[in-house]
């Protein structure tokens, strides 16, 4: 009899643990599709496409930040070392900033919401800044050439596909885990 009791109470807090993953997701109603977001939990089958996605999400805001860095460190004469930091700096910024548009949008408050972008884009920026300067700092003139010369472009086009390419296993990697994008996700219903 103990042990029914027992098991009785084990069912009874399961019910409310899966409670609280509902509410968590702030009252939605739209949860009739949530077996599509099965790729989100640890250990969970998480696509390519999916990782691909959440890496062209940083890579948009890291492109922004890094082509707005090299125009205004260019513009105001700074020199290589200066203007990439400035780039770096930014990238983070534009990329952080996405996410919080989009969270912020679904009501999220404004604190809690900076911490999910932070959890949610910061390995990932962090993997594709490394990338994206190293391939620049690396190639023969990159780091010299101008806004105006075809060199500049050509180099942060291929940096910047080197860098998506490189940084996609890792979003596929920490999604899978229920980390990165995996937090944001929960909030694009």
């Amino acid at each position: 009899m103990e042990h029914e009791h027992e098991h009785g109470n084990h069912e009874h807090h399961q019910h409310h643990q899966g409670h609280g993953e509902h509410q968590a997701h702030g009252g939605q109603e739209a949860h009739a599709g949530h077996g599509a977001h099965a790729g989100h939990a640890p250990g969970g089958k998480v696509s390519w496409v999916m990782a691909a996605r959440a890496t062209l999400h940083c890579l948009t805001g890291c492109a922004i930040g890094e082509v707005l860095g090299m125009i205004v460190g260019t513009a105001l004469g700074w020199g290589n070392v200066a203007t990439m930091v400035l780039a770096i700096i930014l990238a983070f910024f534009f990329g952080y900033a996405l996410t919080l548009r989009g969270i912020l949008a679904a009501g999220v408050d404004f604190r809690s919401a900076v911490r999910v972008a932070l959890a949610a884009d910061t390995l990932s920026i962090a993997v594709m800044e490394l990338v994206d300067n190293g391939v620049i700092a690396l190639w023969p003139g990159a780091m010299d050439a101008h806004l105006s010369e075809p060199l500049f472009w050509t180099v942060l086009a291929i940096s910047l596909a080197v860098a998506f390419v490189l940084t996609t296993p890792v979003n596929k990697w920490m999604i899978g885990r229920g980390k990165g994008h995996a937090v944001v996700h929960q909030y694009h219903h």
